[in-house]
């Protein structure tokens, strides 16, 4: 493991910050990384009655496709997140959920990014009204959870974190905890 001896700013955005780190390894030897720095993101896995679920077909610029994934998005500054999650259901599904738990943490592509996403399930729904940010293209569909896990099979379901926590949560189902 490598120290840090120097970090250079490339790139200060809203969202993310690109950085270019120096590290000096045991023996002297040293490497440069750029990193994108985040801060941090939540996942939702929200369950409807019948062992259904809600996906958002979601627009993604950075790969110029539309894509199935589990309602997503990016933590606010100083904002914890539970509270996150609870914000980004109502804006991007329009539901509110009284009962929220964490499943786990993990890193989507450590090689290159610091974002760490926090993924929740959220049930006992209540309607309320989508409230998209400007650029989003969101259409939200429930769908049978068996439904969402053979697309995945399929490659209909692409996207990584939806991969995560569709799977995560059928490990779960099926060992019953």
């Amino acid at each position: 493991m490598g120290l840090r001896k120097q970090r250079e700013l490339i790139f200060q955005g809203r969202r993310i910050t690109v950085v270019r780190d120096r590290f000096e390894a045991e023996g002297g030897r040293s490497y440069e990384r750029e990193i994108v720095l985040t801060r941090g993101a939540v996942v939702i896995l929200p369950l409807f009655e019948d062992n259904r679920i809600c996906l958002i077909r979601n627009r993604r610029e950075a790969v110029g496709e539309e894509l199935w994934e589990l309602p997503a998005g990016t933590l606010e500054p100083g904002e914890q997140p539970l509270a996150a999650a609870a914000r980004e259901l109502e804006e991007e599904i329009g539901y509110r959920a009284r009962c929220w738990e964490k499943l786990l943490e993990f890193y989507p592509s450590p090689g290159i990014l610091s974002e760490r996403m926090h993924l929740y399930v959220a049930w006992e729904m209540a309607r309320t009204e989508q409230r998209l940010d400007a650029g989003e293209q969101i259409v939200p569909e429930i769908v049978p959870f068996s439904e969402a896990l053979r697309w995945i099979e399929t490659g209909q379901i692409q996207d990584g974190k939806t991969i995560v926590g569709l799977l995560y949560w059928e490990r779960r189902r099926v060992s019953g905890r």
